[in-house]
């Protein structure tokens, strides 16, 4: 009894006015909520894109949120606008108090409107590599590729990094535009060996693997080069060659899905061992210890009289 007392004292000290303020608070929070599910579930019959689904998610959190604040203010501050003053005077020690938060949120807003990537990218942000799999207020998150792990696969880590990054780290976004990259894979071989051999066969190596995806790639670029000045580069594979201390070094160069480096790049180390081993005169190079006797080996024309 003396329980139910008390709270009939609290109810009648609160007043009539705070308690229809509350109960108004409470059924526009239940109904914004419903209004979510209810549209939610409607999207998730309809979408079947994972990351439509995603954006619809986020969107609609975003509208449904600063609604809900401003029904909720005016509820309970009869004159919305008079707030401002009090606001204004504010400022300055939140700006200093909550200054992290503040540019956290200056760079969301940064990523709203200029897009440097989205959700699905994948991106380098200073250090961290990885494809961006969630954005929010306050930071966003990429699950983590490379560090200890070659040719840019998933590490499982998932690395949440401070929106304020945007301003002060430098960012590649490998999605934006097209989904291409150009990969390289060097092959050295022995200066004994018949190098012009070797070429020809990594050529058309290089041609069976990335002919079609340097023709994908091309009608990407063209149509990102409607937003971008992009000079047109080349999309048919090529092998270039150079000169190591240890010998002939044999470039392949060759467009490729961003997520797909690591596996074009095996079958196409596969081929070349299996016609490597085809060839006698054709041997891979490696650091060795040789002594070199210019009076037998060396050109005629070289040797010590």
């Amino acid at each position: 009894m003396e329980q139910l007392n008390d709270l009939e004292k609290l109810i009648e000290s609160l007043g009539a006015d705070f308690l229809a303020k509350f109960a108004t608070s409470i059924a526009i929070i239940l109904l914004l909520w419903l209004i979510r599910y209810l549209t939610l579930r409607f999207l998730r019959r309809r979408v079947k894109d994972i990351k439509q689904k995603y954006k619809w998610r986020k969107n609609i959190t975003y509208i449904i949120v600063p609604i809900g604040f401003y029904i909720i203010a005016n509820v309970w501050i009869e004159e919305f606008q008079s707030i401002s003053t009090y606001l204004g005077l504010l400022s300055a020690g939140i700006a200093i108090a909550l200054r992290e938060p503040l540019v956290n949120l200056a760079g969301w807003l940064f990523i709203i409107w200029r897009h440097p990537f989205s959700v699905g990218d994948r991106v380098q942000i200073g250090n961290n590599f990885g494809d961006i799999i969630d954005q929010r207020i306050f930071q966003f998150t990429i699950m983590e590729i490379g560090n200890w792990v070659d040719a840019e696969q998933y590490t499982g880590r998932m690395v949440h990094i401070p929106n304020s990054k945007v301003f002060t780290e430098v960012q590649a976004n490998y999605s934006d535009g097209f989904n291409f990259i150009w990969n390289e894979i060097p092959i050295i071989v022995t200066f004994e060996s018949d190098w012009k051999k070797a070429k020809k066969i990594l050529v058309d190596i290089a041609i069976l693997h990335g002919k079609e995806y340097g023709d994908i790639a091309e009608n990407e670029v063209q149509k990102a080069s409607i937003d971008f000045m992009i000079y047109k580069p080349e999309y048919t594979p090529e092998v270039y060659t150079s000169v190591e201390d240890i010998g002939v070094a044999l470039t392949i160069r060759y467009a490729t899905p961003l997520r797909k480096r690591r596996v074009t790049e095996q079958a196409i180390w596969e081929d070349v061992l299996d016609e490597f081993a085809k060839h006698d005169d054709i041997d891979f190079a490696y650091p060795t210890t040789r002594y070199y006797l210019n009076y037998k080996e060396g050109k005629s024309g070289t040797k010590p009289e």
